[in-house]
């Protein structure tokens, strides 16, 4: 039985849209368009503190601005917290994660002082400051209600990876702008022992978007090249809990005249910007090449 194409576009709503967000909206909507496939929105709201429901539907009226449709309802993580807990709880049974009360400042502070390597995104690998705490200091911590976050173990978690590959490569398949496969090997040890879930929510990043492109059938994900190379840690994760395979397509990055890719966090100019200047969708397309 052939599988219907589908792809989806997945923002934070924790600022608003800018240029960038629009390249990889439309790249998706327009694929899913050409394979005559399925588009799918999905709402990435699980730093709850940072999510803005005003974000929410601002983000659906420039979408719906720039002449893009998509199939109902639209996901909303923040609804979703058992569903990730669940898939944790799946890979703690497996052995794979382990607690973590570090903070930031401590694993910066051991980094800086061993001259530690960083991972893609220039984050400090975790130096493994709690990673073999005793069951009792673990319940103690836990008592005295200190954060606690799970890590994977890269190591442990790469042995059961190649035993349920027998053998085969850790890899995924990325697609060219012409729409030619290549099969490329992922490489999940430059991120070390990720955080899986994080302190302050029942899940991550990574976790959640597995687990909703693995629920929502998502067969081509579609996104930006600065998430390239987290492409690796998500394979590791659909392997180890058997979820399905999609086919990856990185597009290029919409950057300033200073080459920084646009960023909500820096104030670069918003689609709400451009509109209120006048700007029509079409102008938005010429703008970034699409």
């Amino acid at each position: 039985m052939t599988v219907r194409p589908c792809l989806r576009f997945a923002p934070s709503p924790n600022g608003e849209l800018h240029l960038g967000h629009a390249l990889s909206a439309i790249i998706g909507h327009d694929l899913a368009t050409r394979l005559g496939g399925r588009f799918l929105v999905r709402i990435e709201d699980i730093d709850i503190q940072r999510t803005r429901e005003a974000h929410v539907a601002a983000i659906l009226d420039d979408l719906s601005w720039l002449g893009l449709t998509w199939e109902q309802p639209v996901l909303r993580q923040s609804r979703h917290f058992a569903d990730y807990r669940a898939a944790a709880d799946r890979l703690a049974a497996m052995g794979v994660l382990y607690p973590c009360f570090a903070t930031r400042a401590e694993i910066e502070a051991q980094t800086v002082a061993t001259s530690a390597p960083r991972d893609p995104d220039g984050a400090p690998l975790y130096p493994g400051l709690h990673k073999t705490l005793s069951p009792a200091e673990i319940a103690a911590r836990r008592a005295a209600g200190q954060p606690m976050a799970w890590r994977l173990d890269m190591g442990k978690a790469l042995q059961l990876v190649r035993t349920k590959l027998a053998g085969e490569p850790l890899a995924f398949t990325e697609l060219d702008t012409n729409g030619r496969a290549e099969r490329v090997a992922a490489n999940p040890e430059r991120w070390g022992d990720v955080v899986i879930v994080r302190k302050d929510t029942p899940t991550s990043y990574h976790l959640s978007v597995v687990v909703d492109d693995a629920r929502q059938g998502i067969t081509h994900v579609t996104r930006g090249l600065d998430l390239y190379a987290a492409t690796d840690v998500h394979r590791l994760l659909q392997v180890l809990l058997g979820l399905p395979e999609p086919r990856y397509r990185h597009h290029r990055l919409i950057t300033g005249s200073d080459g920084r890719k646009l960023a909500k966090s820096a104030g670069d100019r918003s689609l709400a910007d451009w509109r209120a200047a006048g700007a029509t969708a079409v102008e938005v397309r010429r703008m970034i090449g699409v």
